[in-house]
């Protein structure tokens, strides 16, 4: 006799607990200042020591983080060109700001491995097109073969973003996530690692993109410059003293966050250590338990450690899929498709590029399927949740 538990599993749970709360409530307290102000930069600080890298940029959400992204590149005039290679499987906003800012965006396959850049399919398309721009994104915290990434960045001259936003913790050969791009994107959305409500930031080590970043998070002008930059570049375009404040340089957007939000962020910082370790924890149960299983597959890089916010893997078939999600339907066990899949089948794309067919991008489409992992779930949560699918066999 099978027995169904009542217990509900959520694909995410809310990582803003009662001391997170407790810690505001006693903050706004004071009636402190609420709008972007020092505690924006004291959780940039923060972020940017945890991760590893000179510059961090809070913004209002992870997609924000990708659209300055690709808005800095484009004001840099690094670029040769405007082609930019995006992955087939990833999210909107990843690819959304190339169409947004007239890029002319290029889909790269998926690897079969780490559901990442095809490393075959990048190099053609480095080879054909020799893109100005690479986003990569690593697909629910699996790390992607950067070395190889890094070698054709070296051989073709892209400049290299990436999207971390799912990836908060992961590594590749014992270096974050986050710090092997020109600019690295994360998310701090609910159920996210670590969550600011709605919350993104950006990371780099490079001063010109920073400085740019600053520019066009607000407006596009230079008061958060460091002071002596904005008077050279005041003097350099001879503004006038009194209308300094309101010049703008740049066409620029409004995405900043608040103090409010960094101060659950700073309060979030205090535990985000303890966070990635449970998840990494999960991860490594999913896999153990899903490693040889018939009929599954899942993405993962043995030269990195992946932590996740949901385990992913594909069903044998489109109808196995079906029949695990009635199952885990049955047991309170929330699920979902790898995030919007391949994007070539998204309508935004087909309107405008047609459909594309790739194979691995297209199995991701039709047989993922996404687990729960999240710091609340116990090892016999996970054993249970990989018990109910694991019992969902093939057709034969």
């Amino acid at each position: 006799m099978t027995v169904v538990r009542t217990k509900r599993y959520l694909l995410a749970e809310k990582t803003i607990d009662r001391d997170d709360i407790d810690d505001l409530i006693g903050w706004l307290q004071g009636y402190p200042w609420l709008t972007q102000g020092p505690l924006v930069k004291e959780f940039e600080s923060q972020w940017s020591g945890w991760l590893g890298r000179k510059y961090s940029l809070f913004v209002n959400s992870g997609s924000s983080a990708n659209l300055l992204m690709f808005y800095a590149a484009l004001l840099s005039g690094r670029l040769p060109n405007q082609k930019v290679i995006v992955p087939a499987v990833s999210w909107a906003t990843t690819v959304a700001p190339a169409i947004q800012l007239g890029f002319e965006p290029l889909l790269c396959e998926a690897d079969w491995t780490t559901f990442g850049l095809d490393l075959g399919h990048l190099q053609r398309l480095c080879q054909e097109h020799a893109p100005g721009m690479v986003i990569m994104v690593h697909t629910l915290g699996v790390p992607g073969q950067m070395d190889a990434i890094l070698a054709l960045r070296e051989r073709y001259g892209f400049l290299l973003l990436e999207d971390c936003c799912p990836a908060h913790g992961s590594s590749f050969e014992g270096q974050h996530v986050g710090t092997f791009g020109d600019l690295a994107s994360f998310s701090f959305y609910f159920g996210h690692h670590i969550s600011t409500i709605e919350g993104g930031i950006i990371s780099t080590d490079d001063e010109q993109l920073y400085d740019l970043l600053l520019h066009i998070r607000s407006h596009g002008w230079a008061k958060d410059l460091d002071p002596e930059k904005e008077d050279r570049l005041a003097r350099s375009r001879g503004v006038n003293t009194f209308n300094r404040p309101f010049t703008f340089y740049h066409p620029g957007f409004n995405v900043r966050s608040t103090d409010l939000n960094a101060r659950i962020g700073l309060s979030q910082m205090r535990k985000i250590d303890r966070v990635v370790a449970r998840r990494i924890e999960n991860q490594r149960v999913y896999e153990e338990r899903f490693r040889g299983a018939p009929g599954f597959h899942y993405p993962s890089n043995d030269r990195g450690t992946t932590c996740s916010i949901s385990f992913v893997a594909l069903a044998s078939s489109a109808t196995h899929r079906d029949a695990i999600g009635e199952v885990l339907a049955k047991n309170q066990i929330e699920t979902r498709p790898l995030g919007g899949g391949n994007m070539s089948r998204q309508p935004f794309w087909m309107d405008r590029y047609g459909s594309q067919a790739y194979p691995v991008a297209d199995a991701i489409h039709q047989r993922s399927f996404m687990l729960p992992n999240h710091p609340d779930l116990t090892i016999e949560d996970v054993n249970f949740i990989c018990d109910t699918v694991l019992a969902v066999k093939p057709e034969a």
